[in-house]
């Protein structure tokens, strides 16, 4: 089956899906057809990563190692599109026990842990209201009905959110998250059981800024739907941008692209804070990185496992330059290489964009800002423009420099959240907004 195109933006076709939730390379042969709406990219075992204002999660989750027990997560996101249906992929792949999740609900977020009443759905996996992932598993629910987005284009859908609960039966053992969320979610106290019925928030006293076992949303959409996945480290996964405030420099390029196309397109975040192109060498659960997988070993999982995705924006490798990494400036080129080989090779038809690495000269961070980080990333710069890998170019480097420094432009230094004075490596708002708002949409919507 060829691809299918919206204008000059195509996406790859919709693979099946089997009754164990995996997609083959099938195409559907009718509707559902399905497209990415949100990701939250797992990064390992809590506690270990890189959450941006996380509330105290000791009275939630007081033994790591047991995890969640006998509690019910309500987890809060965004997607980027809607449908009249919906799927979600459970991941248990940094878990070192069986998961049991039973009493699953997606409704509409309300505010706090509350639900706008009457929109709650129950969602099952294989006709069943539990389902059980093994250790580094992951499962995709049934198809759940969401009425009040009956007609998936309305305008007063845009940006409002999405409320899954998920209800952990027993024991979690260590709990497969996404820590940066930027995103306020809630967690019942441990011991007080299913709550995934309940409109109400009186149940879910604890907050957390991290999600937890959920991974990726698809809507059903009966039109092509493009998919546009932001793909890269901390710059991405959005720290010192504004918490709650979805202005990452993905979510700005999203309501650009939805002044354009309308419902009929998706960005999705696939950054993790820290992250790095091609380290660390080892990584599992018992032996957990901060920054989680590398890029290339979590490429199939976050990026060609998605539905419907037509384009990739790779921003990565400042992390892999800093102290707590080390690596060349060659095994980063050749990391990305072979990243870009394996994303065409296992998605056809794929636009792959590079993006420059914004500076992070006279960092804060021990770990970054010394010369020699700069100097190849200055030279991955030169490589993202000039070696003719990428179908297109993002030139985020350009949107934040202040020439007079070689850092960051003073207004964008100062961190967004916690009205702190910023780290000079991460952007804030500003910045953030100044990359979105720079990117040429003909980059990523043009054929190659």
């Amino acid at each position: 089956m060829a691809a299918i195109c919206l204008g000059v933006l195509c996406a790859a076709p919709a693979r099946a899906q089997s009754a164990d939730g995996r997609t083959s390379g099938t195409p559907l042969s009718g509707p559902p057809a399905w497209a990415t709406a949100w990701a939250g990219s797992v990064q390992g075992p809590y506690p270990v990563g890189n959450p941006s204002a996380q509330p105290d999660q000791s009275f939630a989750f007081p033994n790591p190692a047991e995890g969640a027990r006998d509690q019910t997560l309500r987890l809060v996101l965004r997607p980027d599109m809607w449908g009249r249906e919906a799927r979600l992929r459970i991941s248990n792949a940094f878990g070192t026990r069986p998961l049991t999740l039973d009493g699953v609900h997606a409704g509409l977020h309300l505010g706090g842990a509350a639900l706008v009443p009457g929109t709650n759905r129950p969602v099952r996996f294989g006709g069943q209201d539990r389902v059980t992932v093994p250790p580094g598993g992951e499962a995709w629910s049934d198809p759940v009905a969401l009425p009040f987005a009956a007609d998936p284009d309305a305008a007063l859908l845009a940006g409002r959110k999405l409320a899954v609960s998920l209800h952990v039966v027993g024991v979690s053992g260590p709990m497969t998250w996404h820590a940066k969320a930027l995103q306020t979610s809630y967690a019942t106290a441990p011991g007080a059981g299913a709550h995934g019925t309940d409109e109400g928030e009186a149940a879910f006293p604890y907050s957390t800024a991290s999600w937890f076992f959920l991974d990726a949303v698809d809507m059903a959409v009966s039109a092509p739907t493009p998919v546009v996945v932001a793909f890269g480290d901390s710059i991405t996964d959005g720290t010192a941008s504004t918490m709650n405030g979805d202005d990452r420099w993905p979510d700005v390029l999203s309501r650009r692209l939805h002044a354009r196309l309308g419902n009929r397109v998706s960005v999705v975040n696939a950054g993790i804070g820290g992250n790095q192109v091609v380290g660390p060498a080892e990584y599992g659960p018992h032996k957990p990185f901060p920054g989680g997988p590398s890029a290339l070993s979590r490429l199939d999982r976050d990026v060609i496992g998605l539905s419907g995705v037509a384009s990739v924006i790779w921003l990565e490798g400042v992390n892999d330059f800093s102290r707590n990494g080390e690596a060349t400036l060659e095994a980063v080129q050749a990391g990305m290489r072979e990243g870009v080989a394996r994303l065409r090779a296992g998605i056809p038809g794929v636009r792959v964009i590079g993006a420059t690495l914004t500076s992070a000269k006279g960092s804060s961070s021990p770990a970054h800002g010394h010369p020699e980080q700069d100097e190849k990333r200055r030279g991955l710069n030169a490589f993202v423009r000039e070696s003719g890998l990428f179908d297109g170019v993002v030139d985020f480097d350009a949107a934040t420099l202040d020439p007079a420094s070689g850092g960051l432009r003073p207004e964008m230094v100062p961190e967004s959240t916690t009205g702190g004075k910023g780290d000079r490596l991460h952007p804030n708002r500003a910045g953030y907004l100044a990359m979105g708002s720079g990117i040429d949409l003909g980059v990523v919507l043009r054929g190659r």
